[in-house]
């Protein structure tokens, strides 16, 4: 990929070693930091702004703040151990000054602060033993030199061994690396939002001043934004390029299910089949998006779907993330596969040598009707004799190369993305453009609705004699909780603990399943559960998606107010998938704060998940919503999703709009600019298509 990349570009792809001044030690702190490349450098944005006050004087007023001050040296105090600081005192405008240095060179700090010479410090200002202190000035200049502090001087995250001064000294030479850039923002645009250029943007950014570096942290927003866009279009106009035999089916398979089904479809169901019907009957590929949410019948859909393959005379398959996802589907699809007179095989890691042979054979061959199983089923040595259909559950989970990777596994073979996560309509626009989407919002007929409550921990003990009474009329019961084992740095409950203080109360109904188990463990724990041995699963967010026990009427969710509004929503769908009456009891620690109390007020308001994502989105921001999971949702490092959403339309509208004037991104000014753009973003993906059609 980097052959191709335009020489223009070197300079910003230069190793961070190669800047002025950055040693071994340094160059190794800013790659853990940063990245390899002085574009990664560039990208490291402020986390804040600091102003330093300029004065003529210390002053009570500012205190532990940024102060710029005039001093002159009177005494010089070595330290009479190591342990101690060096101190200098002076006069401070008409105050006494104390400056401390811990582990500083004595003649270093005479030549720098010699006694009854003029000097500017700045630094934070303190006080100790009643007298003005400042310890380990930020700088020290001559007293003509004032101008050399800055007034605005931005704050970055570090990391061990390097500093802010480091750090900025080694951004201010990358940014002597910066090219001449085209502009790739189409102008009206540009004008309208009063933006600056990508490189005076840039500047901007690291050398903060009101106003501009405000309008240079929005530009550079939807510089991310336009490359994920056309980033998106590209792959999706490439997807698209590959010719895709209509499946226009029978409809014998699908309504001899339809007759096996114990309940009957929801009307949001319905339109989601006519949806992804009409698109598998077209002479293209169909890539389309089911969103459901929690308990919604997703599975459903997706079994008909993949009929609707089968009937057209070629294989189907569903991926899922984990495991136990995989099975769970397995366990639905199978057994009405097998009444249908269809094969259905499985292949996951845990699939035995000998089974796992059995069924590429079946597949290979072609007598495996569909297949079920995690990323085991785009390995090598996995053919499919003609596969048709690929269904993505939980799709924000893989990424695009690993997506399209199953898609290659037949020629022209339409994608079904499925996920039970609701995605605010921001954030989908983000991740996948306009990727075509289905929605379930209906719950299946004879669902009651889940009764939320929430709970201080000090009523935890409340909890478990309710519990108590509860399993004793035959109930089962999750109890989640956020970290695996006790942490001396985080006060949290964890899941281990709470499984011992339970396991005294309720023996050996009580089981366990975290991610640090082996699966063999995590399975006969659900095993356990699911049959009904044990009857409360104490579990960590392991179980958010993909556990489905009808049985279960309880969820506990402990330090609820450590999980995200969309987390919640997830956890809480564990239960209510039955015919009896759900409960969801949130603990939480007091006293909450006022973000803490809308999460868990809003949760106690509503059971529309696709609601209740976009709450979220509005208190956590995108950055931390997708950051929750280990999702192939990008990461967008200039926050233009949360802090401008307006962008992430004009951004798809924009790529749209160029795709549809220069497709190859070469045959205009603008569009060989929005190549670079892809490149500067690290949009590889979609670079490698603009090689490939070069």
């Amino acid at each position: 990929m980097s052959a191709r990349r335009p020489s223009q570009l070197d300079p910003l792809f230069r190793s961070v070693e190669s800047l002025p001044g950055i040693g071994p030690k340094i160059a190794a702190a800013l790659k853990k930091l940063t990245g390899p490349y002085v574009l990664n450098l560039l990208f490291h944005a402020p986390s804040h702004v600091q102003e330093r006050s300029v004065l003529q004087a210390p002053d009570l007023g500012h205190l532990n703040r940024l102060v710029t001050l005039p001093f002159q040296a009177r005494e010089h105090h070595p330290p009479a151990t190591k342990r101690m600081p060096y101190r200098i005192v002076g006069d401070s405008g008409g105050e006494t000054l104390e400056v401390a240095f811990f582990h500083a060179s004595r003649d270093y700090l005479h030549r720098q602060l010699p006694t009854g010479m003029p000097r500017w410090l700045s630094g934070e200002l303190g006080q100790y033993n009643s007298r003005f202190r400042m310890l380990h000035p930020d700088y020290i200049v001559a007293q003509d030199d004032l101008a050399a502090i800055p007034r605005f001087e931005p704050r970055y995250a570090l990391t061990q061994g390097l500093t802010t001064q480091r750090l900025h000294k080694a951004m201010l030479a990358a940014l002597e690396l910066l090219p001449d850039m085209p502009e790739w923002i189409e102008p009206s645009l540009l004008q309208k939002r009063g933006w600056p250029g990508f490189q005076a943007a840039l500047e901007a950014l690291h050398a903060p001043d009101g106003k501009e570096a405000s309008l240079a942290r929005e530009r550079l927003g939807y510089d991310e934004l336009l490359a994920n866009a056309l980033a998106l279009a590209l792959v999706r106009q490439q997807a698209r390029k590959r010719p895709a035999p209509p499946l226009s089916g029978t409809g014998k398979l699908q309504a001899e299910l339809r007759r096996l089904l114990p309940y009957s479809l929801t009307g949001d169901q319905e339109r989601a089949l006519v949806e992804i019907g009409t698109d598998l009957s077209q002479p293209e590929r169909m890539m389309r998006l089911v969103q459901g949410d929690v308990g919604a019948g997703k599975t459903v859909v997706a079994l008909l779907a993949m009929l609707q393959a089968i009937e057209s005379g070629r294989q189907a398959a569903i991926m899922a993330p984990t495991a136990i996802l995989a099975q769970q589907h397995f366990d639905f699809i199978a057994p009405l596969a097998t009444r249908l007179g269809l094969k259905c095989v499985m292949m996951t890691g845990k699939v035995g040598a000998a089974a796992q042979r059995q069924a590429r054979q079946a597949i290979a061959e072609g007598s495996a009707h569909l297949a079920v199983g995690t990323h085991a089923l785009f390995q090598e040595g996995v053919e499919f004799r003609d596969l048709g259909l690929v269904v993505i559950d939980e799709q924000h989970r893989f990424g695009v190369e690993q997506r399209l990777r199953l898609s290659d596994k037949g020629q022209g073979t339409h994608i079904l993305l499925m996920t039970a996560t609701p995605i605010p309509r921001t954030l989908l626009l983000a991740e996948q453009g306009d990727l075509d989407t289905s929605i379930l919002r209906e719950k299946p007929p004879g669902r009651l609705p889940i009764t939320t409550i929430a709970k201080p921990v000090e009523q935890r003990g409340a909890v478990v004699d309710a519990l108590k009474r509860a399993l004793d009329q035959g109930a089962r019961a999750y109890w989640v909780c956020p970290l695996v084992e006790e942490s001396e740095l985080i006060d949290m409950a964890n899941a281990e603990e709470r499984y011992d203080s339970l396991k005294q109360v309720f023996g050996d109904q009580v089981v366990l399943v975290h991610g640090r188990q082996s699966s063999a463990e995590k399975d006969a724990a659900m095993l356990a559960f699911a049959s009904g041995a044990a009857k409360i699963l104490v579990a960590t967010t392991v179980i958010e998606v993909g556990v489905n026990v009808p049985e279960a009427t309880i969820m506990v969710i402990e330090q609820a107010e450590r999980f995200g509004l969309s987390q919640l929503h997830q956890l809480r769908g564990r239960i209510g998938r039955g015919t009896g009456k759900s409960t969801c009891i949130l603990l939480y620690k007091p006293p909450l704060n006022q973000t803490s109390e809308k999460r868990l007020q809003t949760l106690r308001e509503s059971d529309d998940g696709f609601e209740i994502a976009e709450i979220d989105l509005e208190i956590r921001g995108a950055g931390e919503l997708l950051g929750t999971r280990q999702s192939g949702l990008p990461n967008f490092r200039f926050g233009g999703i949360e802090d401008h959403p307006e962008l992430v339309a004009i951004s798809h509208k924009d790529a749209r709009l160029l795709m549809m004037q220069d497709p190859s991104l070469r045959a205009t000014e603008r569009g060989q600019a929005a190549r670079l753009l892809l490149y500067v973003f690290e949009r590889d993906e979609a670079a490698r298509y603009l090689v490939t059609a070069a």
